[in-house]
């Protein structure tokens, strides 16, 4: 970083004051001097460049999010399917455990995604089905259940990852600078006469950018703002798992509420 700060100002300051050396050859022979005209092409590139990168990293990480909330869904249900080889002592509380792990993840961990962290309720759930696994570790199902928790924890960390912004604040702020900076510069170029075209496209392509700009802030953040990931997936694995325990032993053996919180003893 100290690299390019040195080498960018040693370039301005090399070009400005070979600018003063040399101003009176280059007025002798006539050399055009820039104008602010001169400084919009470069700056309309750079900007759009700029937008339209971060909009790509922001929409990747947003992809990444969705995929990772849905890959934990599946996850979650074939571990409910799984635990069905569990030997019976150990089954119905692994499954009750998976159960109120989809609850807690969509009442309790979703909305606290949105300020870019997980929840401790899920790991109530995730810290009992462990202790229940080590209950059968000579088991024939124990393998497979270590290796489909394993693949949901994994899937759960990608998406709470996820849900912290794309775009450091700094890279942002910078974007909102050369965006303001370029309306500015532009503003400055308006022709004296018949501006009212000229005026209506600037404040057509100010919106437009300032659009794209607050598409990247929401993109960035998958879990809050008006382009949202919702618990979907996850709510609909959470109400199959819930009907097939409710079949299997019963609906108030949950231990667990709706919104997955341990239920009273």
């Amino acid at each position: 970083m100290i690299i390019t700060v040195v080498v960018a100002a040693l370039a301005l300051v090399v070009g400005v004051v070979g600018h003063w050396v040399l101003r009176g050859r280059l007025e002798a022979d006539e050399t055009p001097a820039l104008t602010v005209r001169d400084f919009v092409l470069p700056l309309q590139t750079l900007t759009v460049f700029v937008l339209a990168f971060v909009l790509v990293t922001a929409s990747a990480s947003n992809g990444k999010a969705d995929q990772a909330a849905r890959d934990e869904a599946g996850v979650v249900d074939h571990l409910y399917e799984v635990a069905e080889y569990a030997p019976a002592p150990q089954r119905q509380r692994l499954q009750g455990d998976i159960v109120c792990y989809a609850r807690a993840v969509r009442a309790h961990e979703w909305p606290a995604m949105a300020d870019g962290h997980g929840a401790r309720q899920p790991g109530v759930w995730t810290t009992d089905l462990r202790a229940a696994l080590k209950q059968m570790q000579d088991d024939s199902a124990f393998g497979m259940l270590v290796s489909s928790d394993r693949d949901r924890s994994e899937a759960r960390q990608t998406r709470i990852a996820e849900s912290t912004p794309a775009i450091p604040g700094a890279v942002y702020w910078l974007m909102l600078a050369a965006l303001a900076f370029l309306v500015l510069t532009l503003a400055l170029c308006l022709p004296r006469k018949n501006t009212a075209l000229v005026t209506a496209g600037l404040v057509a392509l100010t919106a437009l950018l300032a659009s794209v700009l607050l598409v990247i802030r929401d993109v960035e953040r998958p879990f809050s703002g008006v382009i949202t990931i919702a618990p979907t997936a996850m709510a609909a694995v959470e109400a199959d798992i819930t009907d097939d325990y409710a079949a299997a032993y019963g609906r108030t053996k949950l231990p667990c509420t709706d919104d997955g919180t341990r239920a009273p003893a």
